[in-house]
């Protein structure tokens, strides 16, 4: 496996399976926010009651797993190119949404057309707040993950893809529901929601830690590569590796 920092030989290599782990990321990413971010979804547990999430987080956080595994085996450089393809393809598809929902719509199609709104007509606050959230979320969880990575020197690959979604993934359910949701639900609601949606996240990460395992020790041997983020330009400003 490699571990050298030289982006040369970085941004050289040809990869057997990066571009697929790239449109798993990006169907994750656009179904999670396309079908579940403006639902409430609401389950009632033992001990606990009554307990409000979005329904999105039972998908979104895999979108955070690709992105341990992708900083992990390919590194920083690698990772900032997925996250700024999900962004342009969750940009459009919001776009395309907005259009699509604004065109005249046939006589015998009325009535179609309030359910198209119901599911697809997020509101330009929703739409803004999850694109703002995703890039700064993401980019937290890959430059807190490479960062981490350098200071165990590889070691205990738990603590910083748990870690890293700690972090990413507070940065992420802060905005959004802030951005999205502020002066539209009770405040209350919005701080419960947005608590209870990063609980579910990270908790998530923790359950899928033995899956995370088994796809980077796959990916590093398949790859043969292990990159190390030593010489890395960290803006999430460029699409260079």
């Amino acid at each position: 496996m490699t571990t050298s920092a030289a982006t040369p030989v970085h941004s050289g290599r040809v990869y057997r399976y990066y571009d697929l782990v790239m449109v798993a990321f990006v169907t994750v990413l656009l179904c999670s926010n396309l079908i579940g971010a403006a639902k409430a979804a609401q389950v009632t547990l033992p001990w606990i009651g009554a307990v409000t999430f979005g329904a999105g987080v039972l998908f979104f956080p895999i979108s955070y797993i690709f992105g341990d595994v992708l900083t992990e085996v390919y590194g920083y450089g690698r990772d900032r190119r997925v996250v700024w393809a999900g962004f342009a393809a969750l940009g459009f598809a919001s776009f395309m949404s907005l259009v699509v929902l604004k065109m005249p719509v046939a006589p015998f199609m009325s009535d179609y057309q309030k359910s198209l709104e119901d599911v697809f007509g997020n509101t330009w606050r929703i739409a803004f707040g999850s694109l703002v959230a995703f890039c700064c979320g993401s980019f937290t969880n890959s430059y807190v993950l490479a960062k981490m990575k350098l200071w165990s020197n590889g070691r205990w690959l738990w603590t910083r893809t748990i870690g890293s979604t700690l972090a990413g993934e507070l940065v992420d359910s802060s905005l959004f529901y802030v951005i999205a949701f502020y002066g539209i639900w009770p405040l209350e609601k919005v701080i419960q929601v947005a608590i209870a949606q990063y609980i579910l996240k990270t908790g998530w990460e923790v359950v899928m830690t033995p899956v995370t395992y088994k796809v980077v020790n796959f990916l590093k041997r398949a790859e043969r590569e292990d990159w190390y983020d030593r010489n890395t330009n960290f803006t999430p400003f460029r699409l260079r590796v």
